[in-house]
């Protein structure tokens, strides 16, 4: 399949919006800041993984599938946290360990992972007409 270089773009300008905010949203110290810190990152988390599986696979399928498969790994790696090998206390020691594995096996987390997949989805949806509006001009 042929990249739309729109798309593309939209996808990059997607995932350097998301990242910063998911960074910000982990260390704010304001109002809320509980929520921020561990739902919110969560939500924004979601979103990344939608845009990145969106990056490699751009099908009207995909748009399906990929807040999916999201959902399913999160919560794989959610209830992972319950389980503590040297391996993997290692690897939660460093800064994208604990951003990527988490630390702490928290139930509110699940429907925050739903939520983010669902605007994930959406915004995937979006990207996806962007492309195919591209298409049907040229």
């Amino acid at each position: 399949m042929r990249r739309n270089r729109n798309q593309t773009i939209f996808i990059i300008l997607s995932v350097l919006i998301v990242v910063p905010m998911g960074l910000f949203f982990k260390y704010y110290t304001g109002l809320a800041h509980q929520w921020f810190n561990d739902y919110g990152g969560d939500i924004l988390y979601e979103i990344f993984w939608c845009l990145f599986g969106f990056w490699f696979f751009r099908s009207r399928a995909a748009i399906i599938q990929i807040p999916i498969l999201v959902f399913i790994i999160t919560c794989i790696l959610e209830f992972l946290q319950l389980w503590h090998p040297p391996l993997l206390e290692e690897i939660r020691t460093t800064l994208i360990g604990k951003l990527l594995l988490g630390t702490t096996f928290v139930w509110w987390d699940f429907p925050h992972y739903a939520l983010g997949c669902v605007l994930g989805w959406l915004w995937l949806r979006q990207l996806h007409k962007i492309g195919y509006a591209k298409k049907s001009q040229g």
